[in-house]
């Protein structure tokens, strides 16, 4: 069941998600060659506490971090440890924080130090595949408008898009009705409606859509071993379109 969000709610979650793009900020200072993605965790965690939220991912589903850290060719969910970042690798930041029992959550793929311009390229579409998706959040729109923009703008570069994970809606559960796919149908799904508050992101592989689970049941892989980008933004469904609540503009629900 969708909940619809009051102008409050909306400016609890915002509240969380700006505080994500924060320690999004801290952790980017941090990614360069020779960090663990222990330190990284550690630096995320100290900054959302000392906002005076709580670490969105930290015990929920038993997961054990702050941070999910996914390194190269690892799509998502993973746990961050002793792995040291080296020059050309990326590496995926995914994060949540709680403020007064409501979630935010926001995620970016960064380059530590030079990286190839084929991998530049796949960062680049993967951003602005979500800023298109984005676009799509108009009510009177449907939920599959959203997928559909950014399916076709990534495959149209030949990058495979996961089907296995989605976005999702957001609030005061991480993950809500409805499931946000980064494909389908225009024109199909739920109609979008101004109240609701999603949590739209893409990711997308540089070679093919398949991928698989290790053996310690979090890190998500690329079946070909081919790196893969994540982008992510907590957004509100107004009645203008949409409000991107993940970000530092001082004029968004504040």
């Amino acid at each position: 069941m969708i909940r619809y969000k009051t102008k409050d709610e909306i400016r609890t979650i915002r509240r969380a998600a700006r505080i994500v793009h924060e320690t999004l900020l801290k952790v980017e200072k941090h990614v360069q060659p020779g960090v663990t993605l222990q330190e990284l965790d550690a630096i995320a965690e100290d900054y959302i506490l000392s906002q005076g939220a709580i670490p969105g991912f930290k015990g929920l589903y038993d997961f054990p971090a702050t941070l999910c850290l996914s390194p190269n060719d690892m799509v998502v969910h993973g746990i961050p440890d002793s792995t040291v970042l080296n020059e050309g690798d990326i590496i995926g930041v995914d994060c949540g924080a709680i403020v007064d029992g409501y979630y935010g959550d926001h995620a970016k793929t960064f380059a530590v130090g030079t990286i190839s311009e084929e991998t530049q390229k796949l960062l680049d579409v993967t951003r602005e595949s979500l800023n298109r998706g984005i676009g799509q959040c108009i009510p009177g729109n449907h939920l599959n408008d959203i997928g559909h923009a950014i399916q076709s703008f990534c495959e149209s570069h030949g990058y495979g898009v996961v089907r296995e994970l989605v976005g999702h809606g957001i609030g005061q559960q991480l993950h809500e009705d409805p499931q946000v796919p980064n494909f389908g149908i225009a024109g199909t799904g739920v109609e979008l409606k101004e109240g609701m508050c999603l949590a739209i992101e893409p990711m997308i592989n540089a070679g093919v859509k398949d991928i698989y689970t290790r053996k310690d049941g979090w890190a998500v892989m690329t079946r070909d071993g081919k790196y893969s980008a994540h982008f992510e933004h907590t957004i509100a469904i107004t009645a203008d379109g949409a409000v991107v609540l993940s970000t530092a503009d001082e004029t968004v629900f504040d």
